[in-house]
């Protein structure tokens, strides 16, 4: 099969699958748009809302990281697994189980009393992330026929997600300096408790497909075991270095569990991850293309985020109002790319994406100690949204590209697990070099950093696609 130019495979016949007219697909849309769009701001929104909950709570430095570490670890290590049981228990089932935890996790963080209480909540919060998100991609899979119609869903969907950082770190100074840090996490209730109910009444009931056997629980088990300590493992790092023997001991942990993974999977009857799945060129080349973008964009807002608060002395909100300037041109740009898509081809959109993304960090590699918003950091900030404007939903497409019905929530999972271990590899990565480095110049060193891991993305997708058009 050829890897880009690959065509939806065949599955139930037409008409049990049958999209239903533009109103349905347009309540889909947005109801994937706004579960995501609540997973992501939650992660913006509470870290700036970080230290109120220090003050109120009495919470230690340790305590306090794990408020952060926690959702991120459980949202990492279940995806995949949150993937595949998307394809065998059904959409909708996920969809609905993953918005439930997630809201009744919110609530029950906004009035812990404790820390522990607040840390097992963001936990809960992970774990409902981890059922949200690939349900929602997979659910825009098989909403909306491969070609141009999906690209269009998935161009509005990226633009969408692109925004959740910076509306949430705008919304947390907002929410943390008027009605308290507890609102971060009561403001998903209401929203979650209003996803329940349209996807109560405006999914379909999940049908019995026949869907390829019982969950591979040694496959799920490893895996989910593998990325929770490597995803950890990121985050030692970044507090204890990369030669510690802790770092070191999490990392051989990590190993040790997926290698048991790979073993378990040419073993199992219904393996958690299809052997035909890796055979997907496309699908194979978009997911090492996304770790290497989502770690360089991760880097990119966090050492930015840096930059501007310790260097600069702007304030929380104020570094949110700057990043707007990335992602509205990221939001417009996201609109289009979809369209794009089917113009250009996947290949050519994500190496001109990843270009542009490289570009701005050689910008900022010449920052000065003085810079002004207008001359010295706008410029990059447009160039990068510009360029992740492109590629959020161009590795989208690709993803789900020739992948069947019954396998999009493992594809979308995938996708999703990407994203985060990239992300946490990317900013420990960068820390390490922004540490070793002195002053503004381990700015400068961070941002060339990350110029080459997005240059690395452009290599990667230049070589993994295949020529074509067309996704």
């Amino acid at each position: 099969m050829n890897g880009h130019d690959v065509k939806t495979v065949a599955g139930p016949p037409a008409s049990a699958h049958r999209r239903k007219p533009g109103p349905r697909q347009g309540l889909v849309l947005a109801m994937a748009c706004a579960g995501m769009a609540m997973v992501g701001l939650d992660i913006a929104i509470v870290n700036v809302a970080l230290p109120s909950i220090q003050r109120d709570l009495g919470i230690s430095q340790g305590g306090l990281q794990w408020v952060v570490v926690a959702y991120g670890l459980l949202l990492g290590g279940f995806l995949l697994v949150g993937g595949r049981m998307t394809d065998l228990l059904g959409r909708r089932r996920m969809l609905l189980a993953g918005l439930g935890l997630f809201t009744a996790a919110s609530l029950v963080a906004g009035l812990a009393q404790q820390v522990g209480v607040l840390i097992a909540a963001r936990g809960g919060q992970g774990l409902g992330g981890a059922l949200i998100a690939p349900a929602a991609l997979s659910l825009l899979a098989v909403t909306f026929r491969e070609g141009p119609e999906r690209n269009r869903a998935l161009g509005i969907y990226g633009a969408v997600a692109g925004m959740g950082g910076t509306v949430g770190v705008v919304a947390g100074g907002l929410i943390a300096a008027g009605p308290g840090w507890r609102w971060a996490f009561f403001i998903n209730v209401p929203s979650g408790l209003v996803l329940i109910a349209l996807a109560i009444t405006c999914l379909a009931t999940d049908e019995s497909r026949g869907r390829s056997g019982p969950l591979d629980i040694a496959g799920a088990g490893t895996v989910t075991g593998g990325l929770l300590t490597f995803v950890y493992g990121f985050h030692h790092a970044s507090t204890h270095g990369w030669t510690s023997a802790g770092t070191l001991a999490w990392f051989a942990g990590a190993g040790v569990l997926l290698a048991l993974f790979v073993w378990s999977e040419r073993r199992s009857p219904a393996p958690l991850v299809p052997a035909g799945a890796l055979r997907n060129r496309t699908l194979v080349a978009a997911n090492v293309t996304a770790l290497l973008a989502f770690g360089a964009l991760f880097s990119f807002i966090f050492l930015g985020s840096l930059l501007m608060q310790q260097k600069l002395g702007y304030s929380a909100t104020r570094t949110g109002l700057a990043w707007l300037a990335t992602t509205t041109t990221s939001f417009g740009v996201s609109w289009v790319a979809g369209r794009l898509a089917a113009v250009v081809g996947v290949r050519r959109l994500l190496v001109i994406g990843l270009a542009l993304l490289t570009a701005g960090m050689v910008w900022l590699v010449r920052v000065p100690a003085d810079a002004a918003y207008l001359t010295d950091l706008l410029p990059a900030f447009l160039i990068a949204g510009l360029g992740f404007g492109i590629c959020g939903p161009t590795l989208q497409i690709g993803a789900l590209s020739g992948v069947t019905e019954s396998e999009s929530g493992l594809a979308a999972g995938l996708l999703e697990t990407m994203r985060e271990i990239g992300g946490a590899a990317g900013v420990a990565a960068i820390s390490t070099v922004l540490v070793a480095g002195e002053g503004l110049d381990g700015f400068h060193t961070a941002f060339a950093a990350i110029g080459v891991l997005a240059g690395l993305g452009a290599v990667v997708a230049a070589i993994g696609f295949r020529g074509g058009t067309q996704a």
